[in-house]
Parts: C-alpha cells; sequence; structure tokens
C-alpha cells in the first residue's frame, strides 16, 4: 500500500496527515522510515550524495522503482557507486525536486519506494 504524500514545506513534509521533520523513506509495504543520511556523510561529508552503503539500505529486494526527492533546490545526489548498486537490482531511479518527486511519487504504480530530501 504506497502512502499518499500530502504537501510539503521547506523542512517538512507531509504524509497521510502526518508531518515529519526530516528526510524520510518510503517502503514497499507502505511505511515511512527516517533517512540514515549518515551513511553518506561518513564518506562524502555531506548527505547530498548518497553512498553505495546508503543505496543499500533504501533499496528493498522486489523494488522495480526509486524515485528520489532532491530537494527544494535539487540537491541531492546518486554517487557513481550507489547508482551501480541500483542499476545491479535493475531498479530504475528518478530524480527530481522534491515537489515533482512528490507528484510523480503519488502518480507512480507498481513497486516503488522513495526518499524524501526535506530542506535544500
Amino acid at each position: 500500500m504506497k502512502p499518499e504524500i500530502d504537501a510539503t514545506s521547506f523542512g517538512s513534509i507531509t504524509i497521510e496527515g502526518q508531518k515529519f521533520r526530516n528526510d524520510v523513506l518510503l517502503r514497499l509495504d507502505g511505511t515511512v522510515v527516517k533517512r540514515r543520511k549518515k551513511l553518506s556523510k561518513r564518506v562524502y561529508s555531506t548527505s547530498h550524495i548518497i553512498s553505495r552503503e546508503e543505496a543499500k539500505h533504501i533499496f528493498e529486494k522486489g523494488a522495480d522503482l526509486l524515485i528520489i526527492g532532491t530537494g527544494r533546490f535539487n540537491s541531492v545526489r546518486l554517487s557513481e557507486e550507489a547508482d551501480a548498486y541500483l542499476r545491479e537490482h535493475d531498479c530504475q531511479t528518478v530524480l527530481a525536486p522534491t515537489a515533482k518527486a512528490i507528484r510523480l511519487w503519488n502518480e507512480a504504480e507498481g513497486r516503488v519506494i522513495g526518499l524524501f530530501h526535506v530542506t535544500c
């Protein structure tokens, strides 16, 4: 069951009426969990570049599509290693500024997972 994302504003995202004030992952089973940014910060000293280790945490077996909300100013990127890991697992990725990524998420069908950056 894919939850509907209601809205975003700088620093928050509202999903099914519940406001989250941190980056989130949306799982195949519909759960919302806090993003583990330190998996990338350890490698790149920033959470704006997703590391292979974080990609492993984000990916779920069976997911066909990962939608990444890259923040209001399109700041988040996949590292080459993270991109390669997702391709190895046949998971298509779409990166877009968070507001656009939310529209893509709400319209998406199938086995989709998401990561949404709620600030820059």
